[in-house]
């Protein structure tokens, strides 16, 4: 290989919100980024994104890929369980729960694992695709034909996810694996960016090089109503 990978991250808690209740991270020694939204309106959100960053950050440097990926999905197994225990102790109808989407790379590959609506996106030679499909309400809606893409942002149960870690049931993790190219640039992000800011500005700004705390900056100024956090990791020669 003649490139290597370079990442950056912030997070800000918006220009709405008072408090941040994402949470991110940024591993370049370990190969492996995060984001996680702890989800609204459940109470203790930031609680349930902070576990899962604590987990991954004390993953073990020197693992192959396949350690990396089994040792990602076992310490989120157990957050899962654990926040569904603290949220049964803290009585009946209480969920801790947080989206999460995770970046793993070794040599030339990577992948990306994800539950609910914080998503992976990939700029290569100048095109922005989107790597994850949100677990969420309204993208059942599209996937049914009842409602479009560009109606599903501004719908009134936009925030509704079907999947989070910490939520009801067993942990369902989607994954997505493929190669790295030279000049690609990926980034991870939650829902308060791509609800501020539509994709084909997000792919400007990418393509631009604005790293991640440009792309946060301008969705604050934006008036950003949640939290807004990204890491982006480029590959560079």
């Amino acid at each position: 290989m003649t490139w290597r990978l370079a990442s950056h991250a912030a997070t800000h808690a918006g220009a709405v919100r008072p408090r941040n209740e994402d949470a991110l991270l940024d591993r370049p020694d370990l190969g492996l980024w995060a984001v996680a939204d702890g989800a609204g309106g459940h109470g203790a959100g930031d609680v349930a994104s902070a576990a899962i960053i604590a987990a991954l950050q004390v993953i073990p440097p020197g693992l192959s890929a396949a350690e990396l990926l089994a040792q990602v999905r076992l310490r989120l197994g157990a957050v899962h369980a654990e926040l569904q225990e603290e949220a049964a102790r803290r009585g009946p109808g209480r969920i801790l729960a947080s989206t999460v989407v995770v970046m793993l790379s070794r040599g030339e590959h990577f992948a990306m694992l994800w539950a609910g609506d914080s998503r992976g996106y990939l700029l290569r030679q100048g095109m922005l695709s989107r790597v994850t499909r949100d677990h969420s309400l309204v993208q059942e809606l599209v996937d049914q034909g009842t409602l479009r893409e560009e109606e599903a942002e501004s719908h009134p149960q936009a925030n509704v996810i079907t999947r989070a870690v910490g939520a009801q049931g067993d942990l369902e993790l989607d994954k997505v694996s493929g190669r790295i190219a030279a000049g690609d640039r990926f980034l991870l992000c939650t829902d308060g960016l791509f609800k501020t800011m539509a994709e084909a500005e997000i792919t400007a700004m990418l393509a631009g090089g604005a790293d991640a705390a440009a792309i946060v900056t301008e969705a604050v100024g934006r008036g950003a109503r949640d939290n807004v956090s990204a890491v982006g990791v480029d590959c560079v020669a």
